[in-house]
Parts: C-alpha cells; sequence; structure tokens
C-alpha cells in the first residue's frame, strides 16, 4: 500500500462514512439490549473518525491498531485528559469484546446503566471528532 495519498478527502469520506455505519447500528444494538455489541461498535465508531484524521493531518493511510489513544496521538489531536482517560477505557470494549477469557466478564458489566454512561462519551467524542475534522 502506497504511503503518501494523492487524494486524502476520498480516505477521510471512506472512514467518515464507516464510521456513520457504525454508528447506526450502534444505535440499533442499544434499542435491542445488545450492550456489550453496541460498545464494541462504539468503540469502531470512534477508531474510524480517528483514522480519518490520521489521514487527513498525515496524508497517508492510518496505522494498523484498535488502540484510540495511540491513534489520537499519532493523527496529531490535541484532547483534554478526560478524552485521554475515556479513549483509553473505550479501547478495552474492542479487547473485551473480541477474546473468550474477556466476553463473559464483559457481558456482566454491560448492564444498561453502564451501557448509558459510555454510549454517551462516545457520541460526545463523535461529535467533536467530526466537528474538528
Amino acid at each position: 500500500m502506497e504511503d503518501n495519498i494523492e487524494n486524502i478527502e476520498i480516505i477521510v469520506k471512506h472512514w467518515s462514512n464507516s464510521s456513520d455505519n457504525d454508528y447506526n447500528t450502534m444505535q440499533n444494538l442499544i434499542k435491542s439490549g445488545d450492550f456489550n455489541w453496541a460498545l464494541f461498535l462504539g468503540h469502531l465508531v470512534i477508531e474510524k473518525l480517528l483514522k480519518a484524521h490520521f489521514a487527513k493531518n498525515n496524508h497517508k493511510h492510518p496505522i494498523f491498531t484498535h488502540d484510540l489513544l495511540r491513534l489520537a496521538s499519532k493523527a496529531g489531536l490535541n484532547i483534554s485528559k478526560e478524552y485521554e482517560e475515556w479513549l483509553d477505557d473505550i479501547t478495552t470494549f474492542n479487547i473485551n469484546t473480541r477474546y473468550d477469557n474477556y466476553k463473559q466478564n464483559f457481558y456482566n458489566l454491560c448492564t444498561k446503566e453502564f451501557a448509558e454512561i459510555w454510549i454517551l462519551r462516545i457520541v460526545e467524542l463523535r461529535q467533536w471528532l467530526i466537528k474538528t475534522l
């Protein structure tokens, strides 16, 4: 894959549109009560917007990582300490949903109340990332 990209807007739009699709799926999962999977998709929503920022700011394809804090740093974003903490926690939603030895604990953690808190944070981060894109 070529590092530098001539038409960066195509790549940025790809990541942004893919994030929007995942956001809609996340909303449907919340409605159905599948909170652990909704949070997993919430991670992807944020990851893809961070990858859009990375591409836009670096004129390169995004790095291969699911670590949101690392992506934000490599994208050159200036984020608050609170958002850093949220990104670090949201990164665990990816790991906890993928790997069998973590799945049951994460499933048990994902009550409606827990999910509501984190979905609100994901929505806030999403809005900020879209605004700054």
